[in-house]
């Protein structure tokens, strides 16, 4: 579980002006923000863009390219559920389904307390393992029905 800041302008220029020196600072400067905040923030992206001498358009571009940037704040917990074609091939479409009707939500939201935001991702290098999903940053291989309760369960502490 992770505790993000409120959107605060001055917090995010300390967090762009402390990689703008840097080689290649646009992902790192964006990894940062969404830790701090939980996503990027709209207000950020011209921020962004000016430190880098870059257009909105190429910063927005960059965000909504990558799955892993969010424009809006997560949940509480983020349980990520691979839909790659291994995990497909050994049920990830089932476990979505029970999943989506537990926490009353669709793959790409929140729940309305913000406790989880459920979310696809595609692949987690686990195909060995398949399905796999991962809680929080935490990977979790050979996920069965028992498994996804437990992980919900988590969620709810």
């Amino acid at each position: 579980m992770t505790n993000y800041q409120k959107w605060n302008a001055d917090v995010a220029a300390q967090v762009i002006g402390a990689h703008v020196g840097r080689e290649g600072p646009l992902l790192p400067i964006l990894h940062e923000l969404q830790e701090t905040f939980g996503y990027i923030p709209e207000p950020a992206v011209p921020m962004v863009a000016q430190a880098l001498n870059l257009s909105r358009a190429e910063v927005h571009g960059v965000v909504t390219f990558y799955h892993d940037f969010r424009d809006a704040p997560a949940g509480r917990h983020v349980l990520k559920l691979c839909q790659a074609e291994a995990c497909q091939s050994c049920g990830c479409d089932t476990l979505t389904a029970r999943a989506e009707k537990a926490l009353g939500i669709k793959i790409g939201e929140t729940t309305a307390d913000g406790r989880i935001t459920l979310e696809p991702v595609y692949c987690l290098g686990l195909c060995a393992t398949a399905p796999s999903a991962m809680i929080d940053g935490r990977v979790v291989g050979r996920l069965n029905d028992k498994k996804l309760d437990a992980l919900l369960t988590e969620a709810d502490r």
